[in-house]
């Protein structure tokens, strides 16, 4: 299953839609004022259905997921030299990136691969593709890849 990450050209703050393959919105993503990002996701009927807040002052970028109101884990960024690399707490799952960050692969602890990002380039925002293995897994991929997003984004 494929999904369309756009983000919002002209917003205050982060607001980006997602789309399914055909072109029906799958998901609607909000940024909030806050202390560090906070990004509310809604479905595509406007129903609430996930949280990713930055949780700020921490040595490197650490990020809390919720869906709902129900706490889920930390997506952490650990150091290192040329290729990124995040913990993903509350799945298991890791993250096999490119030196810039623009294509990755997230892994099960098994070694599955449950999603395929890519960026598109030559777009006037960001764009990119999630391609996820088991649509059952489409909502935590998308709240990985935001707050991926967001931890470049603040660092640039």
């Amino acid at each position: 299953m494929k999904l369309l990450f756009k983000q919002r050209m002209f917003s205050w703050f982060d607001s980006y839609d997602i789309y399914y393959e055909n072109g029906a919105t799958a998901y609607t993503v909000k940024g909030q004022l806050s202390w560090g990002h906070c990004l509310k996701i809604f479905d595509a009927r406007g129903a609430e259905v996930g949280t990713v807040r930055e949780r700020v002052l921490t040595l490197l970028p650490q990020f809390e997921v919720y869906a709902g109101d129900r706490y889920l884990g930390a997506i952490r960024k650990e150091f290192s030299l040329f290729t990124p690399r995040y913990d993903i707490g509350f799945l298991g799952w890791q993250v096999e990136g490119s030196f810039l960050e623009w294509d990755y692969t997230v892994r099960s602890a098994a070694g599955q691969t449950v999603a395929v990002v890519s960026k598109e380039l030559f777009h006037w925002t960001d764009t990119y593709v999630i391609d996820v293995a088991n649509p059952a897994d489409a909502l935590p991929a998308l709240m990985l890849v935001l707050a991926i997003d967001a931890e470049k984004c603040s660092r640039n």
